[in-house]
């Protein structure tokens, strides 16, 4: 007993020296077993400029929705399209709505390659072989009121339903970025464009309010 006693200062100094070597050093250590999981979410709110945990929305654009729309060339053209199709056909005002008005609105905005895909889907040309009123009903499940950043739009864990402006049509936003709508999914594939009436979030499909 006498013998453990005297060599107990010893274990407890080499102990001790052994945690300071390890906290100082900086050779790489094993892994441990019980490795923390990240999800999607976690590394994007990290690492890119794309984070749907943003603590507050981007400041308003300088432009409108549909300005914003127009000037960046090569990627909505398609979209724009379908806002003057429903105007001249049914007078909807999507374009003045978007162009020149002051309400907020968040906008899920297909891309052209996203509508191409959809007119190569359906066998049509463009956005004019399509009945406007189904087009109509199309464009206004991208739309929900209101400025919603990314950080209100894609949750931390499972999913969030957002209303649109189609009348008792939702969709679902889930943690990994996707959309699940009525008819078909989705992917946001970039998030808050700014724009001086609302925020733009780019998804790589059209989404359909029909199954």
């Amino acid at each position: 007993m006498k013998r453990l006693i005297n060599i107990f200062p010893q274990i407890a100094f080499t102990l001790t020296l052994c945690l300071f070597l390890c906290s100082c050093s900086s050779e790489s250590v094993e892994p441990m077993d019980d490795v923390v999981s990240y999800s999607l979410y976690d590394i994007i709110e990290a690492n890119s400029s794309f984070s749907p945990a943003a603590k507050a929305a981007p400041k308003k654009g300088d432009k409108s929705i549909a300005q914003t729309a127009i000037d960046i060339e090569g990627e909505f053209t398609e979209l724009v399209k379908a806002l003057m199709y429903v105007d001249k056909e049914l007078d909807a005002g999507l374009v003045n709505l978007f162009l020149n008005g002051s309400d907020q609105f968040t906008v899920f905005a297909p891309t052209d390659e996203a509508f191409n895909t959809l007119y190569g889907a359906l066998e049509v040309e463009g956005i004019d072989e399509l009945p406007a009123q189904l087009v109509l009903d199309v464009l206004k499940y991208h739309v929900t009121t209101g400025r919603r950043a990314s950080n209100s739009v894609v949750p931390k864990n499972g999913m969030r339903t957002i209303e649109t402006l189609l009348m008792d049509a939702t969709f679902n936003v889930y943690n990994d970025l996707s959309i699940m709508a009525i008819g078909n999914m989705a992917n946001i594939v970039t998030a808050d464009v700014s724009a001086s009436n609302g925020i733009i979030h780019v998804i790589d499909t059209v989404i359909l309010p029909i199954e």
